[in-house]
């Protein structure tokens, strides 16, 4: 999962937002320096990563890429789902996308004190360019995975993944229908947060 669907899995306050957010940019961080809610918040996240990584679905989507950009096809599922959910918002959620986003933005400036500097940088990124808006288009979700293969500090064949999607994007996105529905089930039942 990425920004979107670690926000909207995250309780509604800064400390939770800012610990779903966290799980991402873990590197140079003393996990027992955080408080107690930022803490419920990164391991939020990390059991929402452990249920998609490990859901057989999902593992079946990436064993589908080919072997030159399998070891990137969980980060293009990632960002795919959240081009998905963003789509389908109003079947997952009761409350309007567009305030919700506000919201995650409002909620992650006020949290911009909390986090370390990597990430902070970052998060202030997402919020000016409005990223959590910028998958709603395939085309975007296209650009934004060459921008982060281009990243990789290896050689590797993963820009244009995009090819690669585009021809099962119906498939994809049912799967993704039944898939998210069950995240929310795990997520809720699990109360790491509560």
């Amino acid at each position: 999962m990425n920004y979107l669907a670690h926000l909207s899995l995250a309780r509604p306050s800064v400390p939770s937002k800012v610990g779903n957010v966290l799980g991402d940019f873990m590197h140079g961080v003393e996990q027992s320096r955080l408080s107690e809610p930022v803490r419920r918040g990164l391991d939020n996240h990390r059991l929402v990563d452990r249920f998609t990584d490990n859901h057989p679905w999902v593992q079946a989507q990436r064993r589908s890429f080919s072997s030159t950009r399998r070891r990137f096809a969980g980060v293009a599922l990632d960002v795919l789902f959240d081009h998905f959910l963003w789509q389908h918002w109003s079947a997952f959620y009761d409350h309007g996308r567009e305030a919700a986003i506000v919201r995650h933005y409002q909620h992650l400036q006020a949290g911009l004190p909390l986090m370390h500097v990597p990430m902070r940088e970052r998060v202030e990124r997402l919020i000016e360019h409005d990223l959590l808006n910028q998958y709603r288009e395939l085309t975007r979700v296209g650009q934004a995975l060459d921008v982060i293969a281009g990243r990789i500090r290896f050689a590797n064949d993963f820009a244009g993944i995009i090819e690669e999607i585009e021809p099962r994007y119906q498939e994809l996105e049912r799967g993704f229908l039944g898939f998210y529905p069950e995240l929310q089930d795990v997520v809720k039942v699990a109360g790491v947060e509560v």
